[in-house]
């Protein structure tokens, strides 16, 4: 794809954010779900609770996937903005989401990287930087107290529901922002890319 024919992902960026928003929502229904059937077994069910949690992996599994398909088509239009400045390789790109371990600090640097080379001129590290350093603690956070929770209590811990789930409400606000702003600066970013010239002698379309 050429600088002059790339576009930015406007459409894509729309469904992730949409698919990001229902993924937090979806997330807060079935830990007040567990809850309610921990406390509560006679009122809700675990079949109840089993309904909740099958819908929200097929919400959460469509904001991965849409999420991925938007970062992949950003990664591919960041190098065209600043060749040269985005390390890695798209497949990379979208892999590093999915290795355990690697998974928990990799994906920073690569959004960093791509919000750094959407900017004009491919801008160094500036206080816009925060955004993606706030959106990564809040998931990580998020990531560690659920887990903990779990763990520890199980999921009857109203207190360790609020921080878990305002940390997951926190994150994907910030998602939904960081999207926007990375996608809004590929669109003013590839409206002033000049067109490479096509080479002299080669044939051109009517």
């Amino acid at each position: 794809m050429t600088a002059s024919a790339a576009q930015a992902p406007w459409f894509l960026a729309r469904c992730a954010q949409f698919a990001v928003a229902a993924a937090a929502g979806g997330e807060l229904v079935r830990a007040l779900t567990a809850r309610a059937h921990l406390l509560h077994p006679e009122t809700t069910t675990a079949s109840d609770f089993g309904q909740v949690s099958m819908i929200f992996v097929w919400v959460e599994t469509a904001a991965i996937v849409l999420f991925l398909v938007w970062f992949a088509r950003c990664r591919r239009n960041a190098e065209l903005l600043s060749p040269g400045r985005v390390p890695g390789s798209v497949t990379w790109a979208v892999l590093a989401w999915l290795i355990p371990v690697f998974n928990l600090w990799v994906p920073r640097g690569l959004v960093q990287d791509v919000h750094r080379a959407s900017a004009p001129d491919g801008a160094g590290p500036g206080r816009s930087d925060a955004l993606v350093n706030v959106w990564w603690a809040a998931w990580i956070g998020h990531v560690v107290l659920n887990l903990a929770g779990a763990r520890l209590v199980g999921g009857a811990s109203l207190p360790l529901l609020v921080e878990v789930q305002t940390l997951d409400v926190l994150a994907a606000l910030l998602a939904i922002v960081l999207i926007q702003r990375i996608t809004a600066r590929q669109a003013a970013g590839l409206r002033t890319v000049t067109p490479v010239p096509a080479p002299a002698g080669l044939p051109h379309a009517s």
